[in-house]
């Protein structure tokens, strides 16, 4: 469950942000600014810079929609602060990325389980400009359309290593292309730099495999040879790759269990 509830957007799709909300957004974007020059992939860096963020105040839907709709036919969708998957896969599969439109409060400004508007649009639009990004975050949102309720767990794992926690490589070093650890400070720099975490190269069938917690910093990243690469899955039979994971079952996770209370 969740304490936040989306804005309402008016008919020309503009949500009326007060000034602690542009005053958060101003403190969100500046610190993380800071940190991505030098850890986000050159498809990310280009999209920010495409997408040309105002820092003072919070942006509005349809100044990004203008930008996604130029450069690869998507755009953002407003909607409440949880959705079910039926509603998450036909979205994506329409070229719709579901933005909810609330912001975190000061008491949550490190870290909140929930997708807000920062992580939505700071931590996933950029790579949505990119063309092979593009088509298989739709590939896979066509995919979990059509998919059963257990192979959707599956699929789930697919999305969490990439467009939320992906690494790629390049010009010789790991960079990030994942919206979950672009918009978090702490996890930019634990991704890149922490002796803790295994940094793998991607195998779809170990990913499919891979238990996550959404409440850590993870103990485990897979890593492109390049942003192509998910081009290439987006083309290959990955619910036969999902229907082989099912089979072989989960890998032993590499995290605590949590904690289970008894009433």
């Amino acid at each position: 469950m969740t304490q936040y509830v989306s804005k309402p957007v008016n008919e020309q799709g503009f949500v009326e942000w007060t000034q602690e909300e542009d005053a958060i957004w101003h403190d969100l974007v500046t610190r993380q600014l800071a940190l991505i020059e030098q850890s986000a992939c050159k498809a990310y860096l280009d999209g920010l810079q495409m997408l040309d963020l105002p820092i003072e105040r919070v942006p509005q839907l349809p100044e990004i929609n203008q930008v996604l709709l130029r450069e690869t036919g998507w755009q953002v969708e407003p909607v409440p602060a949880l959705i079910n998957f039926d509603r998450f896969f036909a979205l994506l599969a329409d070229r719709k990325f579901p933005v909810a439109t609330f912001l975190r409060s000061r008491e949550e400004f490190d870290y909140l389980q929930e997708p807000d508007f920062f992580h939505e649009i700071f931590g996933h639009c950029a790579m949505l400009t990119n063309p092979q990004f593009a088509e298989f975050t739709q590939t896979y949102g066509m995919l979990g359309k059509e998919a059963s309720a257990k192979e959707r767990v599956y699929l789930a794992r697919l999305y969490w290593f990439t467009v939320e926690f992906g690494l790629v490589r390049e010009n010789g070093q790991l960079k990030i292309y994942g919206g979950g650890i672009l918009s978090s400070p702490g996890e930019t720099n634990y991704a890149l730099k922490d002796a803790k975490p295994l940094r793998e190269s991607f195998d779809i069938h170990t990913v499919l495999r891979t238990p996550y917690r959404i409440d850590i910093m993870q103990p485990e990243y897979f890593v492109l040879d390049d942003i192509e690469q998910l081009y290439k899955l987006s083309k290959m039979d990955l619910m036969f790759h999902v229907k082989q994971a099912m089979k072989a079952g989960l890998l032993p996770p590499l995290f605590e269990p949590k904690e289970v209370t008894h009433a």
